[in-house]
């Protein structure tokens, strides 16, 4: 019997995808992109032209100092106004998801929140992440799951639930990422691909399980977990396939093409990141980057940092107040000399990830002088987002020859903050004509579910940023200031 349904679902497979040979234009590809900000659908055909896409906004939620919270039901009813609204255009097919990283919740046996969606910005479980990662098991469980020790981890935040919250730790028959949470209400079933899975610090990177260490120390097993499954997995509702996809970080890689050795991915939308990918795991001495799977054989290193866009946005609505939008902002800011009349600024008000892993970090303007105006405290930001950035990239490029930085996100729309990447990394950068790259990687891991190719893929860089090597002693010599004052200042934070 069990042979019979593998040949008919293989028959099944081959008929589905054989119906739609003869006509490539009405083969409709989504890829669902649930972000820390928004969700956002995005439809694409099988070259990676987009057809159409829907976005739908919500908040972040900061009850107490150092919390950062979402509503998960009103996430998932995002993800369902945005499947209805392209339902409604008959444009749903295959549907494959992009999810944020490390944000957990915990579920009773009904699927019930216990909790609100607990995110990658919160910082919550500080002092546990100090005290772990300073320890010989904190050191090896992060050789184990690739993923640094902090408070963004699951390990982290359960431990926190553990201590200060043992009524919901105990009722809690999940703990899932709000993709899971979505999938779950979608189809009953508790699942979850490699890439969150392994950034979760709960997973072995070695054997693809949840990790014996890991779980011994939270003193829970392995059934509080998901089902671990390939990002290919795949369930049907409605005569519709929905693929399991992946994290929008590894995905990013894939969907730019990032997947050689010699090149780097570079993401900034509300955080931020830079990651290279290889066949083999590889954690770091000094705990200072990551590695998840993208899939059993594509390992995704790198590190990501907290403070992307969203410190342009602290930037124009906090401390400057002003209605100038963020693209003047940014062109008044060009107009100011590089290195911003000495002004430098640490970028870390949401604490920091990568490189250096304290959640205590702080924002710091160092150089402030009468004469700064609002374009030089904005080109200070900009670059000093992107010097932090480098200092994950720097990492990187050690191990690795990068000859091209293939750039994505909402930052990806300046030329200007493009160019400012190429001058401080040296580096190539190239842009794609579709910034959606993490919704175009999840569709690539559908057509590989269906064992299709991109049909005549669209070609589709659409600029190239080289470095001015003229500014490369000036950016190195900025870079290693902005390091310094750095680690003048860690202890006073």
């Amino acid at each position: 019997m069990k042979a019979y349904l593998l040949c008919f679902h293989s028959f099944f497979l081959s008929f589905e995808i054989f119906s739609h040979l003869f006509n490539y234009s009405k083969l409709y590809f989504t890829g669902l992109d649930i972000g820390t900000t928004s969700t956002k659908a995005v439809v694409f055909d099988i070259s990676g032209r987009v057809i159409a896409q829907k976005s739908i906004n919500y908040q972040m939620i900061h009850s107490h100092p150092d919390w950062s919270e979402q509503n998960p039901d009103e996430i998932y009813n995002a993800v369902k106004e945005c499947l209805d609204y392209l339902g409604k255009r008959s444009l749903i097919q295959y549907v494959s998801f992009s999810s944020a990283m490390h944000s957990i919740m915990a579920v009773d046996e009904t699927g019930t929140p216990l909790t609100n969606l607990i995110l990658w910005a919160d910082n919550r479980a500080i002092q546990i992440a100090n005290e772990l990662k300073t320890s010989e098991i904190g050191q090896e469980i992060y050789h184990r799951t690739g993923t640094p020790i902090h408070p963004f981890s699951f390990l982290c935040k359960i431990l926190w639930l553990k201590e200060h919250e043992p009524s919901i730790f105990k009722q809690t028959h999940q703990f899932i990422g709000i993709k899971e949470y979505v999938w779950f209400k979608l189809f009953g079933h508790y699942e979850i691909d490699y890439s969150l899975a392994s950034a979760t610090g709960m997973m072995n990177i070695s054997n693809l399980e949840w990790d014996t260490m890991a779980l011994a120390l939270v003193g829970i097993s392995a059934n509080k977990f998901p089902t671990i499954v390939s990002p290919t997995f795949s369930r049907t509702m409605a005569n519709k396939r929905f693929f399991m996809g992946a994290a929008d970080g590894p995905l990013a890689n894939l969907g730019t093409g990032a997947i050689s050795p010699n090149k780097m991915a570079l993401t900034i939308g509300t955080s931020g990141a830079v990651r290279v990918c290889s066949t083999t795991p590889y954690t770091d001495s000094q705990m200072r980057t990551f590695n998840y799977l993208l899939t059993d054989n594509q390992h995704i290193i790198g590190g990501a940092t907290n403070n992307g866009a969203v410190i342009l946005q602290w930037l124009k609505e906090q401390l400057l107040q002003t209605d100038e939008s963020i693209e003047k902002l940014i062109e008044n800011a060009e107009k100011v000399p590089m290195g911003a009349d000495r002004l430098l600024f640490l970028p870390y008000l949401l604490g920091e990830r990568a490189p250096i892993w304290n959640a205590e970090a702080r924002g710091i303007f160092f150089g402030l002088s009468i004469n700064h105006s609002q374009a030089h405290l904005t080109r200070a930001v900009l670059e000093g987002l992107i010097l932090n950035i480098y200092s994950v990239g720097k990492i990187l490029m050690e191990q690795n020859p990068i000859t091209e930085i293939c750039a994505s996100g909402g930052f990806a729309k300046s030329s200007f903050w493009l160019q400012l990447v190429a001058d401080i990394f040296q580096k190539k950068v190239v842009v794609s004509e579709n910034v959606e790259s993490s919704a175009w990687g999840a569709v690539i891991l559908a057509l590989q579910g269906l064992e299709l190719e991109p049909k005549n893929a669209i070609q589709n860089t659409a600029k190239v940023f080289l470095p001015d090597e003229s500014k490369a002693t000036f950016y190195t010599e900025l870079h290693q200031k902005f390091e310094r004052i750095y680690l003048k200042m860690k202890d006073e934070f």
